[in-house]
């Protein structure tokens, strides 16, 4: 059973996974791993997901972040 907190992140996820994908496009591999990770909810998902977000360049986080507070 996800807690709210879980929930919130998970929902964050799926943002982020539709953030890259409109960034660097669907067949972004950081792009599939955030989708795969808010479809599955699987805390080794989550992990991945989480550790190719933060390799990349940081203008790129910040864009996929700034498309988030658009």
């Amino acid at each position: 059973m996800a807690t709210d907190a879980a929930a919130i992140d998970l929902a964050a996820i799926g943002r982020l996974a539709k953030a890259m994908a409109f960034i660097s496009g669907a067949d972004d591999p950081t792009a599939k791993a955030l989708r795969k990770a808010a479809d599955t909810q699987a805390e080794a998902d989550i992990k991945k997901a989480r550790q190719m977000f933060l390799a990349l360049k940081p203008g790129t986080r910040a864009a996929a972040f700034a498309f988030l507070n658009d």
